[in-house]
């Protein structure tokens, strides 16, 4: 059965750092395109950073540009999501989603979704 799980969310300081992870089960990273999205309250959900499956093409938002980084460990069948001088709005619930395709950095093309995990950007 195909699976991602977050992992890594939390309260951090304006400025502060966090590392999200998203380790699948059921399939290997590097043959499905994997996305990071967020979604904040009252808002809709939006993609945040993808890389493709085949050469690895990343995606970022231009929020994020310059402060988060995606990276895979095909080893450890795991996506990160390194993100650096986080902004109060950046908070938001962080999702991982897989996909065979992946064309675009959007959750309408992505089938299979974790849980999701809370990060909170506050003084």
């Amino acid at each position: 059965q195909l699976q991602v799980v977050e992992s890594g969310g939390g309260l951090v300081q304006p400025g502060g750092s966090l590392r999200l992870s998203c380790a699948a089960s059921g399939f290997t990273i590097h043959h499905y395109a994997i996305g990071w999205f967020r979604q904040a309250p009252g808002k809709e959900r939006e993609g945040v950073s993808c890389i493709k499956s085949v050469d690895g093409t990343i995606h970022y938002a231009d929020s994020v540009k310059g402060r988060f980084t995606i990276s895979r460990d095909i080893a450890k069948n795991t996506v990160f999501l390194q993100m650096n001088s986080l902004k109060p709005e950046d908070t938001a619930i962080y999702y991982c989603a897989a996909d065979r395709v992946g064309l675009y950095c959007s959750p309408d093309e992505y089938d299979y979704w974790g849980q999701g995990t809370q990060v909170t950007v506050s003084s």
